[in-house]
């Protein structure tokens, strides 16, 4: 049976966004990040990590860089009891690869989650910190949540808050945003007992 999932935005959303980081050491959590990821993983909800890294197809990181990286998220996250079930990456950058199914807010990567571990994407949520990454709750019929951070265009604000309904929302902390999503999960799975 299909489970509903977070799926998080990395850079600006778990860790603080290094534009480009291509070494362990730049890698910074965000606070409340990893405790809400690990409270995600006690309520046995996955958590799938979405993240466009163009910075592969523009030279400006490798694709072992991007790895190393990934692996010192996830040991910074162990060091706090909290995991990711998988994590996907899009590479491309449209203006030299065109367009592609997996960048966001393309749902390729998503998509691809939900085949892999057979997960719903319509009881999903879809955290982050641009608009490009609460989008894909539109698309699927998840519950979107944008995480306001250093780096989230004033516009990305204003489209989120004017929408007129419940599946998008603005929550100012990590935490927050994802205890909102395992509430509103909870509830989903309670009305379809």
């Amino acid at each position: 049976m299909a489970r509903a999932a977070l799926f998080l935005d990395r850079d600006g959303t778990i860790i603080a966004d290094a534009h480009y980081p291509s070494h362990p050491d730049q890698v910074v959590l965000i606070d409340g990040a990893a405790s809400a990821i690990a409270r995600a993983n006690l309520a046995r909800v996955p958590v799938v990590v979405v993240t466009n890294q163009s910075g592969i197809s523009r030279g400006h990181i490798t694709v072992s860089q991007y790895e190393s990286v990934r692996n010192r998220v996830d040991a910074l996250l162990a060091e706090h009891d909290a995991h990711v079930d998988a994590s996907y990456h899009c590479p491309h950058w449209p203006d030299r690869d065109g367009p592609c199914a997996c960048r966001k807010p393309g749902i390729g990567m998503h998509t691809d989650a939900a085949h892999a571990l057979q997960l719903s994407l319509t009881a999903s949520v879809y955290i982050g910190d641009r608009w490009r990454d609460v989008q894909p709750a539109l698309t699927t019929g998840g519950l979107g949540i944008l995480v306001p951070g250093e780096e989230t265009h004033f516009d990305d604000i204003t489209r989120a808050k004017g929408l007129n309904t419940p599946r998008v929302r603005v929550i100012d902390t990590i935490g927050d945003a994802v205890d909102a999503g395992l509430a509103w999960i909870h509830a989903a799975r309670g009305s379809a007992q």
